[in-house]
């Protein structure tokens, strides 16, 4: 084993990040020695400087044959707490190679792929790629992983006791809301492996392949579930589009779609559903805050309330 004297230094934008709750600070924390004893637990050398996600840091690192490798340590929270069950199943075939686990230090060693990701091609030709990956992902679900239909279930019950008065369109709550009740009752909501963020930035080019999905969120799902996140990122672009915003986003939604051999009819439900819990998730987070929106919430909350209509107009 060779002794890691130093902690690796942590990114700057990673301490920058707000709290994401009251184990955040602690887990920063912490952060420099959980991996400096993973780097000498399981004999790897630090190969460049750490790089970070919303939650979680990647350090570059080699192997102790010399393989290049990347050791990520996640924030614990629930969204992750299944992503080695995810890509052990997946066994690289279209996403990125898990070489090492250990779930208790919320460690990961996987295989390196490059910086570059999808966010420089054009987006329907990126939409294309990203639908290829997950039908290669799309595979029956371990039990171990969460329903979906119970986490739409649960998403349904609070839009439907959001006020009247939330500045969000009564019409797309009460829409959401019925598709929401209505997918947690269908047995087609789950049972398929499902990545649930597969967006610009979670797939990477590699050696082995040109590109690797990374970071799934996975659940057992419904693959119409998976298009929507592919919509709202790289908003700029659809919104610059000459074409208007309506054809942007359903080029984008129409490529994945044909991609993954979804009903077209079904994604845009889910499409619906996702963007109205998307507008939710901000809306409880500033009451929960005792404020409004901020102008980037407001931003996030007009945007998914354009998606929805353009999936729909």
């Amino acid at each position: 084993m060779n002794p890691v004297p130093n902690p690796p230094a942590l990114p700057a934008g990673l301490l920058a990040l707000p709290d994401h709750g009251p184990t955040w600070r602690p887990w920063l924390d912490g952060l420099p020695r959980a991996l400096a004893d993973l780097l000498e637990d399981w004999d790897l050398t630090p190969d460049g400087p750490a790089t970070h996600g919303v939650c979680a840091v990647v350090l570059p690192v080699r192997t102790p044959d010399g393989r290049p490798a990347a050791l990520k340590v996640t924030w614990p929270h629930d969204e992750a707490e299944h992503e080695p069950l995810a890509l052990q199943h997946w066994h690289g075939d279209g996403a990125v190679q898990l070489l090492r686990a250990d779930p208790r230090r919320w460690a990961l060693l996987l295989e390196r792929a490059h910086r570059r990701d999808l966010s420089a091609v054009d987006d329907v030709e990126a939409c294309g790629v990203v639908g290829g990956l997950l039908a290669r992902l799309h595979r029956p679900a371990p039990p171990q992983l969460r329903p979906l239909s119970a986490a739409v279930a649960g998403w349904a019950e609070r839009l439907a006791a959001l006020p009247r008065s939330a500045p969000l369109p009564h019409r797309l709550v009460a829409q959401a809301v019925a598709l929401g009740r209505a997918f947690a009752a269908d047995p087609a909501t789950d049972g398929t492996l499902v990545h649930t963020d597969a967006h610009y930035a979670n797939v990477l080019a590699a050696d082995r392949e040109p590109w690797l999905v990374i970071d799934p969120k996975p659940l057992s799902g419904d693959p119409h579930y998976e298009p929507a996140p592919l919509l709202w990122n790289r908003w700029d672009e659809v919104v610059a589009d000459p074409a208007g915003v309506r054809v942007a986003v359903r080029r984008r939604l129409d490529a994945v779609v044909d991609a993954l051999g979804l009903d077209p009819d079904r994604a845009r439900d889910w499409v619906v559903v996702r963007e109205a819990c998307n507008a939710l998730w901000l809306l409880e987070d500033a009451d929960a805050a005792g404020r409004g929106l901020t102008p980037s919430e407001s931003a996030d909350l007009t945007i998914a309330v354009a998606v929805t209509k353009a999936v729909q107009d």
